[in-house]
């Protein structure tokens, strides 16, 4: 009976690829296949006059088919327009996505599994477009799901159904998107919204199979699941644009929502079940990633709160729901660690990972393997330092004080050599890391440990107070659905609740906690704390302790300082100099003075040489005295505000006196009796008082120069007339704002982008529409037409001023050169003694490039960065092009491919990673390529590199070859020794900017070089 019923659908295949009359005919057609089968609407029965025969069940997956391809082929390009007008589209269309009534039925699933396979197999044009549309969003993937598994064929048969179905589903949006071209596509079709859409469909699939007995459906499950990951559903970033779809996205509110509703933890469980169960480690890795980039993130990610504190056990939380407990035994261990410790969180992430964790001595080993390698050390960057560093300290903070686990963590080799390579590194975010570590690390071992230096808000001193308030608190600790219970106190009315009771916080967290329910109106309850009760003692007999204020008044009281020797302001800078530098022995009953000269020094220096400033020879006499006072000076007596003090009255020696400072400045610098703190303090008066003569702003808020007003002579400080009459006879004028180091290079790349952009003729058109104003007739203010009143009427003269300084003047005769000479004359001298010693053995051998030397990594980086300063400040000297340009550049050159020093040629071959270049720091790479790019960049603004490509040819050339190596070792992964922090990002950025310099200066001048190597 059943060949009987087919060959009766045949038959109406057949008459559909014949040609039809009328629509009644047509209709009739339609309707009898579709009455056999159950999915005839009731609103076309009528039109069903010849019924199909027959008693037995239709197979769908034979019949259909050819029904579904003769639509699309034949019946579908003619009749369309007429169905549609007619109202009888709709009948056409049971043929692919059975309506809402039929929803349900078995056979609606096993249509649309036909569907599929045969509007994908046909030439995809406007009608199966349309039909496809449908399909996926009348049918989603849960209900593809039930049809593909029902019915009684056997398992490997229905396990066939379901691949073909995934194959099918997936393919969708490439063929339509193929199809399409350049026309609209349909919305349900577009790749974000289409798999976004099955996202949501895998969901509630799992739920809905969470219901019941699901042993037999986990392969299915992982199957869809790998299949999302191999077309990137499940991507690890957290800011995605529109276009990309994301699982975790559409579905993680929901989701978030079910676990917190399931009480006997069957969707939980599932879901473990799931993820464990997947094939491959990567689609593990991937999901449990894009999971973690889904999570909520914290207002601040060191945020101590308790809302945040919340927050944090609530993701940890969603986690344990996922994946389970994390421990080693589980499956999905190995996978989770590999994700947790290779990508790049932050401290959100970390705070949720411990607070999830339960074998925390495991995943303390792990981390501090991780934390302790050479090369995370070096190479990574700061944002990777803070997240490893905050994962190590909250598991620490986890453990109690003093515990075997913390005090063996404490006294590790391993932790003890990765302390001294943190201290070594020349970044200051990645150093303080390692501080930070060693002294909460120590401190919960019950060691005294306390680098010092914590206050104020350079470098990562904020990251680390905040670090070190989050670990004297647990996440775990606080309730984490806290917030949802303060809101729904606020939307009731006033009912009263217990506070939250928190187990092992600290004093200041509980305050904090107790201020935050009272201002949500929120009655304070038991708190079974004791250790926040302090003890009862009886009232002290003793007096109270004097008050600051007190204690000021005491020091003033003229009667307790009978005897006491009071050291007098110099007025003059030969006084001064004795206050720094006392040519004579201390006398007897004068030590405790000491302290007091050199602070009344430090007090007055600044002030009282920009007062001698163009007032005599007595800055002149007095400046060489004062400069190897003030250089030589150590804080032995813990001075307030010493190191900013001294540095301002060495830049007050170099802007006020530049020939005579500066030469002695550059002179000591290269002597071996300074330390590197005194060596740091010339370089910044060099820059900063060069940046001063020149007219440039200073980088520093602490060291700006004093104003006119504190150094004025009585004769700038006449009635407010006269004052305005001189001030403008002097001509004083500020520099345009620019930054330092920084922002030079910054604006030296910047102008290579406009250069380049220079040569795209649509762009040249769009800038001068956009910037290219008309130019108006404006008034001359009165300010401006006074001076020229002044030239035309006779007699009238302009009050001699004597001749200002600026850096033009001085910077090739007294900065640039002596000290380029002076460091050629340096390492000619070092060198020699490195050569004189090296038959020795090595512990009686000379290193030039020892801790504190001037050609130590951190030393050197910082001289050429100096250098570099001053070399853009003096663009304008006439001598720049000539002598400062090449002579600088050959510096830069030198410095970036020589050894320098046989300790660093020595020991390229000690200790190598593989993939580690040696031989070269990053800090020297960074400095001397800096450098490089600001020469190339003053050339090119000046002659546009004519000078310098072409009478130093091969220099040029050398330099381009240089960057373009480091450029290509670098894009090839190779690390460089002490490259991480901010040192990765900027050697990359002056290696590329570089070679755009030499491209753009070699491309203007090719023609006319003669290379002479």
């Amino acid at each position: 009976m059943e060949d009987d019923t087919l060959a009766q659908i045949k038959s109406v295949v057949d008459s559909l690829q014949s040609p039809i009359t009328d629509l009644q005919t047509l209709l009739s057609l339609l309707c009898r296949p579709l009455d056999r089968i159950g999915l005839l609407p009731p609103r076309w029965r009528r039109f069903n006059l010849e019924p199909l025969q027959g008693s037995r069940t239709v197979d769908i997956s034979k019949a259909f088919p050819p029904l579904q391809r003769v639509l699309i082929e034949h019946v579908m390009p003619t009749w369309s327009t007429v169905l549609a007008e007619e109202g009888h589209l709709l009948l056409a269309d049971q043929y692919f996505y059975p309506d809402t009534f039929s929803f349900a039925l078995s056979a609606s699933g096993e249509v649309v599994l036909c569907a599929y396979s045969t509007l994908l197999s046909s030439v995809l044009t406007e009608e199966p477009i349309r039909l496809l549309a449908k399909l996926s969003s009348q049918y989603p993937i849960d209900r593809l799901h039930t049809a593909a598994f029902a019915g009684d064929l056997s398992s490997a048969r229905k396990s066939l159904r379901w691949d073909d179905c995934l194959r099918n589903v997936f393919a969708v949006p490439v063929k339509v998107a193929n199809a399409v071209g350049m026309r609209d596509l349909p919305q349900q079709l577009e790749l974000a919204t289409y798999f976004n859409a099955v996202s949501t469909g895998t969901e509630r699939l799992v739920f809905g199979l969470s219901r019941s007995a699901w042993q037999d459906k986990i392969s299915s499950v992982t199957q869809l699941l790998v299949k999302l990951v191999n077309v990137g559903v499940f991507p690890s970033s957290s800011f995605l644009p529109p276009s990309q779809p994301s699982f975790f996205r559409s579905t993680i509110t929901t989701i978030r929502g079910k676990f917190r509703q399931d009480d006997n933890r069957r969707c939980s469980k599932f879901w473990t079940e799931i993820l464990n169960s997947l094939p491959s480690t990567v689609a593990q890795q991937s999901i449990f990633a894009s999971l973690c980039s889904s999570l909520a993130q914290l207002p601040s990610p060191l945020g101590v709160t308790a809302q945040d504190r919340g927050i944090v056990v609530q993701q940890s939380l969603l986690l344990r729901a996922m994946f389970g407990t994390l421990q080693p035994e589980s499956d999905a261990w190995n996978s989770v660690l590999g994700v947790m410790l290779t990508r790049d969180w932050n401290e959100s992430h970390a705070r949720i990972f411990v607070s999830w964790a339960s074998a925390l001595q495991a995943l303390l080993a792990r981390t501090l393997d991780v934390w302790c390698t050479s090369e995370n050390v070096k190479h990574s960057l700061l944002s990777r330092h803070h997240y490893v560093t905050s994962l190590l300290l909250l598991i620490v903070s986890y453990f109690p004080r003093q515990s075997e686990l913390v005090l063996s963590t404490a006294t590790s080799p391993g932790f003890v050599s990765a302390v001294g390579q943190y201290i070594g590194h020349l970044d200051n975010g990645v150093r303080q890391c390692g501080m930070l570590a060693a002294e909460v690390i120590a401190t919960r071992a019950g060691k005294n440990l306390d680098f010092g230096n914590w206050d104020g808000d350079d470098g990562g001193k904020p990251w680390a107070r905040d670090m070190r308030a989050l670990c004297s608190a647990r996440d775990i600790d606080f309730d984490p659905w806290e917030e949802d219970e303060l809101e729904s106190a606020e939307s009731g009315e006033s009912t009263p609740t217990e506070e939250i009771t928190t187990a092992g916080v600290l004093v200041d967290a509980a305050i904090a906690a107790s201020k935050q329910t009272q201002d949500n109106g929120i009655m304070v309850g038991y708190d079974s704390d004791d250790s926040l009760t302090g003890y009862a003692s009886p009232t002290s007999s003793r007096s109270a302790s004097p008050t600051p204020s007190e204690l000021e008044e005491l020091e003033k009281d003229p009667t307790l300082h009978v005897g006491v020797k009071k050291v007098s302001r110099p007025v003059y800078l030969a006084q001064l100099g004795e206050l720094v530098r006392s040519s004579g022995k201390v006398k007897s009953g004068e030590e405790n003075q000491e302290a007091d000269k050199t602070e009344m020094a430090l007090n007055v220096a600044d002030e009282l040489i920009r007062k001698k400033r163009n007032y005599g020879t007595e800055l002149e006499e007095n400046a060489a005295n004062l400069v190897y006072g003030f250089i030589s000076l150590n804080d032995n007596y813990e001075l307030e505000g010493f190191e900013i003090k001294r540095q301002r009255a060495v830049i007050s020696l170099v802007a006020c006196c530049p020939r005579v400072s500066a030469t002695c400045i550059i002179e000591e610098f290269f002597r071996n009796q300074y330390s590197t703190e005194q060596r740091f303090v010339m370089l910044n008066a060099l820059v900063l008082g060069a940046r001063e003569l020149a007219s440039l702003p200073v980088h520093s808020p602490n060291l700006q120069p004093l104003d006119n007003q504190r150094t004025a002579f009585p004769s700038k400080t006449l009635p407010p007339t006269l004052h305005q009459k001189y001030l403008m006879a002097g001509g004083q004028d500020s520099g345009a704002v620019q930054g330092l180091l920084e922002g030079v290079t910054r604006a030296a790349i910047d102008r290579g982008k406009e250069a380049t952009a220079e040569k795209v003729p649509e762009f040249v058109r769009e800038r001068q529409l956009r910037i290219q104003k008309p130019t108006k007739i404006a008034p001359v203010s009165p300010g401006e037409s006074q001076p020229r009143v002044q030239v035309l009427l006779p007699g009238r003269l302009r009050p001699s001023q004597p001749p200002r300084t600026t850096f033009t003047d001085v910077a090739a005769e007294y900065f640039i050169m002596p000290f380029i000479n002076r460091f050629w004359a340096f390492l000619r001298n070092e060198q020699t003694r490195e050569e004189r010693t090296a038959h020795r053995e090595v512990l009686h051998q000379y290193h030039g490039a020892g801790t504190g030397l001037i050609l130590n990594p951190v030393v050197l980086s910082q001289f050429m960065g100096s250098l570099a300063l001053l070399v853009h400040a003096a663009q304008n000297a006439p001598q720049w092009l000539s002598l400062i340009a090449p002579d600088a550049l050959e510096l830069a050159v030198t410095l970036g491919t020589r050894p320098i020093s046989r300790a660093i040629s020595g020991d390229a071959d000690l200790g190598v990673q593989p993939g580690e270049a040696r031989g070269k720091e990053a800090a020297v790479l960074t400095a001397a390529l800096e450098l490089s790019l600001i020469v190339l960049d003053g050339c090119l603004e000046l002659d546009g590199g004519r000078s310098l490509g072409l009478e130093h040819t091969a220099l040029l050339l050398g330099a381009g070859e240089w960057a373009g190596k480091i450029f290509e070792l670098l894009e090839k992964g190779t690390l460089v020794e002490g490259g991480g922090g901010v040192h990765e990002l900027r050697l990359r950025r002056a290696a590329a900017g570089v070679l755009l310099k030499v491209d753009e200066l070699t491309s203007k001048w090719r023609r006319s070089m003669v290379d002479v190597r």
